[in-house]
């Protein structure tokens, strides 16, 4: 494997020589011609780079592995330059099962099904057989980005009023997230056996063994781990089997020791023997529908546990969904994403094409960081009013990813102004025409959604590419484990609204029937032509939009290698009254000429926890992941040789 690179500093300074000027409203069209030729040319230049920080081996204070804090844990590495292929996730052990799975053959979904399933072993608060997720390809022999919506579903049985007490009234957010009425049809198996039918090149069972082994022996606790489960400690010693598996002995697994599954191995090799079948016709299934329906409470247990309506219909008429990415240009390059159900690639290209005749390079930190905060306030404005499950309602996907539409919400922006938040929404399917910054309509403020879940990328020795961001949504999902399996089930219904935000705008995200709930996972690759260029991802409920946004404008426009990019202190705003800072920017001085300018700030201690993988000169990858959010992440390369 490759060395760490240093994290940035606690600003987003530019690692190119701009100057700091700023770049007017919207830009000409001159300089936005040169911005995009300045990111063509600066991708030689950053892939030199991000493979020099790698030979240097400069490793950051706090992230040489984390063998002082987790003593006994696999080392964590950053950064990985090397041959063969790449996998970065947030765990090491994840991402050895999918390199393994890459060095005896396998290509790149092979092993991110491998690595996703060791996820659902080691992060079993964020992911596994009992959520879904979002699975973005790049297939290199076809040129062709396709994905799978393996995102949960509600029961046949849900309506609008789903989470609304006898009175009306919404149920208490913690109430509805610890219940059976949470739990959607999990997506991730049926997701992990299209994935494979479709693209893959080994069978289901090939894959989990890394994972099945790894549930069977164990892997050794670190200090999130720990923290985690000490967090969930209230809800967990209420559910007999979740306090089984998950606190032994009463209290939650001590740092530096073993932590064993072989409940999860024995469902791993059910899987194996019998495919997803057992989960979506069969015994895993049943077990699961038993358990939503009436969840297994300790009765001394103090907490109103309400049951929930999945039936085993549910589970058998589940199917993934595949369909078209979305696609914008920025800078010359081609950016893929998640279509709706999902809002991130709808949200993440808007923001994109509103900030695409601005040259942010040349801009201060300061004014770079107010354009990508009202990028981001606009972008999620529209989120709100237009994007939900396309099977229930009318998703103008192709206006909301359009420039033309960008370019009609890109003059609200300000040089020397701040918007005010709930910023009111465009009409893509009608837009205004550019620079009539039309601001007629009703605002809505943006509702909430959890902000756990894991993402993982891998690219193979052929130039395949995966981003494939998977959950279970809150911390430890609805906190219920299926007896006897070992996994926790999701509370993913949760990310539905749970009333309209506003009456009078219209809300495309109430629980209905078959509906899957709308998420914010944003898995991403971006194309040079038919060349990868790099593929991106984060977990952190609608945080996810904005670290994914903030890290490709860090690398592609301010020339940060993809390791800084990711590691630079984030912001975050989603159409509200105050934008959330991390530590670095709380205290550094960018607040203060923000606040100048009008904007309000509170502080969020982490925000995302992104990882990526670039395609660098001859034959090599680079696989980045976290220097400190979590932990730290893992990135692995196969050989740092040919």
């Amino acid at each position: 494997m490759g060395h760490a690179a240093r994290p940035a500093a606690s600003s987003t300074r530019s690692t190119t020589a701009g100057s700091a000027r700023s770049a007017g409203s919207a830009g000409s069209a001159g300089s936005a011609r040169s911005a995009a030729a300045a990111v063509r040319c600066r991708l030689p230049a950053l892939a030199a780079a991000a493979g020099m920080v790698a030979v240097l081996g400069v490793v950051p204070a706090g992230a040489a592995g984390h063998e002082s804090a987790d003593k006994g844990a696999p080392a964590k590495t950053p950064v990985a330059v090397g041959y063969g292929g790449a996998v970065s996730s947030v765990d090491p052990d994840a991402s050895a099962a999918g390199i393994d799975v890459l060095r005896h053959g396998g290509n790149a979904v092979d092993a991110a099904v491998a690595t996703a399933a060791a996820l659902g072993v080691t992060e079993p608060y964020s992911a596994g057989v009992g959520g879904g997720g979002y699975f973005v390809y790049y297939n290199a022999k076809r040129h062709k980005v396709s994905t799978l919506d393996g995102r949960e579903t509600a029961p046949r049985s849900a309506d609008q009023k789903l989470f609304l007490d006898r009175n009306g009234k919404p149920l208490p957010f913690a109430d509805a997230v610890t219940s059976g009425l949470s739990v959607g049809t999990p997506g991730t198996p049926a997701t992990w056996n299209d994935a494979l039918k479709d693209w893959g090149t080994r069978s289901l069972g090939q894959v989990l063994r890394p994972a099945e082994r790894l549930a069977r022996d164990g892997f050794t606790v670190d200090s999130t781990f720990r923290q985690q489960t000490a967090d969930n400690q209230a809800r967990f010693k209420d559910f007999p089997a979740t306090a089984k598996l998950f606190l032994p002995g009463g209290e939650p697994p001590a740092v530096g020791s073993t932590f064993r599954n072989p409940d999860l191995a024995r469902t791993y090799a059910l899987l194996a023997k019998k495919g997803v079948g057992a989960i979506y016709k069969g015994e895993l299934g049943r077990d699961i529908v038993d358990t939503v329906r009436k969840p297994p409470v300790d009765p001394k247990a103090q907490r109103v546990v309400r049951a929930g309506d999945l039936t085993t219909e549910d589970l058998r008429s589940y199917a993934t969904k595949r369909q078209a990415p979305t696609r914008t240009d920025y800078r010359g390059l081609d950016v893929y994403g998640m279509a709706p159900s999902s809002s991130g690639g709808t949200s993440v290209a808007e923001a994109l094409n509103i900030l695409e005749k601005t040259d942010l390079s040349k801009l201060s930190d300061v004014d770079y960081l107010h354009r990508y905060i009202e990028a981001s306030r606009i972008a999620f404005a529209d989120r709100g009013r237009w994007v939900g499950d396309p099977a229930a309602e009318d998703v103008p996907t192709e206006g909301l990813t359009s420039q033309r539409f960008a370019d009609s919400r890109a003059c609200l922006i300000k040089d020397d102004a701040v918007l005010k938040s709930p910023v009111p929404p465009g009409d893509p399917n009608n837009p205004s025409g550019p620079g009539s910054c039309d601001t007629r309509g009703h605002a809505a403020p943006t509702t909430y959604e959890g902000e756990n879940t894991t993402h993982l990328t891998v690219a193979d020795k052929w130039g395949n590419v995966v981003a494939y961001t998977l959950t279970i949504e809150q911390t430890g999902g609805s906190g219920i484990t299926v007896p006897g399996r070992g996994f926790l089930l999701n509370n993913e219904l949760t990310d539905f609204s749970f009333a309209p935000a506003d009456p009078a705008v219209h809300d495309p995200n109430l629980p209905g029937p078959g509906k899957r709930p709308r998420s914010s996972m944003s898995p991403t690759i971006v194309l040079d032509g038919h060349k990868p260029v790099l593929a991106l991802g984060s977990p952190g409920g609608a945080t996810i939009i904005t670290t994914v946004l903030q890290t490709l404008l860090n690398h592609l426009d301010r020339g940060m290698p993809l390791v800084d990019a990711i590691a630079a202190p984030r912001a975050s705003q989603r159409n509200a009254a105050q934008t959330e800072l991390e530590p670095g920017l709380w205290n550094g001085p960018e607040r203060a000429k923000l606040e100048a300018l009008g904007h309000s700030f509170k502080q969020n201690p982490e925000i995302g926890a992104a990882t990526g993988v670039q395609r660098l000169s001859g034959g090599r990858w680079l696989a980045a992941a976290e220097t400190e959010r979590r932990g730290g992440g893992s990135a692995m390369v196969v050989s740092p040789k040919r």
